[in-house]
């Protein structure tokens, strides 16, 4: 709206402001067609005191709450704020982090910074006692050791290990973290991503790395995204050796209220012990336990 017609609105407000109380209307009410008077309903919500605070909060929410990345005039549509203003506020969360740009797209995304963020949440209490006696009890079910892990930056950061009876010990013990890429975990959990932050994760070859002489077949972003398009048809990610020679995992990916993947529930074995054939029935065992955490977490089972 123009700052003229503002003006004369305002003007006209005030101007009837005195009259309406002489009627015996109530400030905040207004007159409804035919001359009855009608109380407005909303309150004015009251002025931040930081301002700038408040709006870098309500753009990481929008953002967390979307699937993909998002036009800064999207961004400022749909928070109602300037252009300018929501301009320079993405540019000090990229320069933190927190967000980042895609130039080709002209869109933005959550950053590395959110990600640890979400991170450091989850290594926390809540999904660790949620998680866990589910784990406990999947374990109990197939007899194979399962674990929890979250991404953290490229990695997946492993918070919860269920070691099955009379199984080997893992690498995957809580604490230690393994580049996503390589695990079940870390595949699950990068499948639910929107294909630009997977991108933007492994934005060239120096990102990919093996853990031993086996080569790995996902050493650049095409084999990448093809496993992952895999993973997404098949429904759970699979590792083979690549971690540990001679061992298998299968994962699904816990996810939250907008499908946005908060961890991954995994399962691994000694591929010798374990026929190609039972791991469709041990991968939706493990899916089930994943739906269940998600649900859990206030989240919604994967599709």
């Amino acid at each position: 709206m123009p700052a003229s017609s503002t003006t004369l609105n305002s003007t006209a407000a005030d101007a009837a402001a005195p009259a309406a109380s002489a009627a015996g209307v109530e400030p905040g009410a207004r007159a409804a067609p035919g001359g009855a008077v009608k109380r407005a309903t909303r309150a004015a919500k009251p002025a931040s005191k930081v301002p700038a605070a408040e709006n870098t909060l309500r753009i990481l929410k929008l953002l967390a709450s979307k699937r993909g990345p998002m036009a800064a005039s999207n961004i400022a549509t749909a928070l109602g704020l300037p252009r300018s203003s929501v301009y320079h506020l993405l540019g000090v969360m990229e320069a933190n982090g927190f967000v980042l740009h895609l130039h080709e797209e002209q869109r933005y995304g959550l950053g590395i910074s959110a990600f640890e963020l979400s991170s450091a949440y989850s290594r926390q209490e809540p999904l660790s006692r949620l998680g866990r006696p589910l784990l406990a009890s999947l374990v109990d079910a197939v007899g194979e050791s399962a674990h929890l892990a979250v991404l953290h930056g490229r990695d997946v950061l492993y918070i919860v290990e269920e070691r099955a009876k009379n199984r080997p010990s893992l690498v995957t013990d809580v604490g230690v973290r393994l580049p996503s890429h390589l695990t079940a975990s870390g595949r699950a959990i990068l499948a639910a991503l929107p294909k630009s932050q997977v991108r933007a994760l492994y934005p060239n070859a120096a990102a990919f790395s093996a853990r031993h002489d086996t080569e790995s077949p996902i050493r650049k972003y095409s084999a990448l995204s093809s496993h992952l398009d895999q993973v997404r048809q098949r429904g759970y990610a699979t590792e083979h050796g690549e971690v540990t020679p001679g061992f298998g995992s299968i994962a699904a990916a816990v996810t939250d209220h907008v499908g946005w993947p908060t961890a991954a529930v995994a399962v691994t074995f000694l591929e010798d012990k374990l026929p190609a054939e039972q791991w469709p029935a041990l991968a939706a065992r493990v899916q089930k336990v994943a739906d269940e955490l998600s649900v859990r977490l206030h989240g919604r089972p994967s599709a």
